[in-house]
């Protein structure tokens, strides 16, 4: 189902969503029928956060809430609370807290500068999906949403710093990344953050990691720690139109399954 979603397209370059179903219709999510879509990216991230029942999540740069109301299907009774810099993605956001029955607090909001409100509060889990590219390198995409979501013009070091200061002593940080950027966002990481468990994600067995997991511990002590890659697909190529993915990640992407990242 396809739908008007604003009069004016606004920074998405969009005026219609498509209304999609997830977790076997548990869930459903609007998002631009053009411009930034949820992928697989999100799924993995709500997957691997450790969050724990009544604990408080902050997500920076949620989007239309994709790993945001993952996780809350998965975990109950969270405190959720999501910031965005695109408007329209965050109403979006709003619209879909609400037709899923999720108690969500979603601000429109450069998370460089927070809400005040926001600034003097501390959350047990934060969790971001930080844009890919780094535009000081490469050609930016000539759709505005997607742009954002794929090449912000906010460093890598900047949600690093404002994840880490919105963190709680013992709270996490997990992110999704492109594995050839986690050098930089590892070096963004002060003596705040420990106990860091890195996760290449590969697309089939024997290929190399094109993304990468992380989750650190706000003081932890923990050694480092590189896990064996997480395979996506089945098989050594796509020989079929029917989907292949390995029974771990089909548990995570029908059922809500988690990806433990720690422990």
């Amino acid at each position: 189902m396809t739908s008007t979603w604003a009069s004016d397209p606004g920074p998405c370059g969009a005026t219609e969503v498509t209304r999609d179903a997830f977790l076997g219709g548990r869930l459903t999510l609007c998002q631009p029928a053009r411009g930034y879509r949820a992928g697989v990216d999100p799924v993995l991230l709500a997957a691997a956060t450790p969050a724990r029942p009544g604990q408080s999540v902050l997500d920076l740069g949620c989007g239309v809430g994709a790993a945001l109301f993952r996780l809350a299907a998965r975990v109950p009774g969270l405190d959720l609370t999501g910031v965005e810099l695109q408007p329209d993605y965050a109403a979006l956001a709003r619209d879909n807290a609400a037709e899923n029955g999720i108690a969500a607090r979603i601000e429109a909001a450069d998370l460089r500068a927070l809400p005040r409100a926001l600034r003097d509060r501390a959350f047990e889990q934060v969790i971001a999906n930080p844009p890919y590219f780094d535009r000081r390198q490469g050609t930016a995409s000539g759709a505005a949403g997607r742009e954002t979501a794929f090449g912000g013009d906010t460093p890598l070091a900047d949600w690093i710093e404002t994840a880490t200061r919105r963190l709680a002593p013992k709270g996490y940080l997990t992110l999704v990344q492109k594995a050839d950027r986690l050098p930089e966002l590892l070096g963004a990481m002060d003596h705040r953050l420990g106990s860091v468990t890195v996760w290449p994600v590969a697309g089939r067995a024997g290929r190399a990691a094109d993304r990468v997991l992380v989750c650190a511990r706000k003081e932890g002590r923990a050694p480092f720690r590189l896990r064996a890659p997480l395979i996506l697909h089945a098989g050594a190529a796509h020989g079929s139109d029917a989907e292949d993915y390995t029974a771990q990640i089909r548990a995570v992407l029908r059922d809500g399954a988690a990806l433990p990242m720690v422990g």
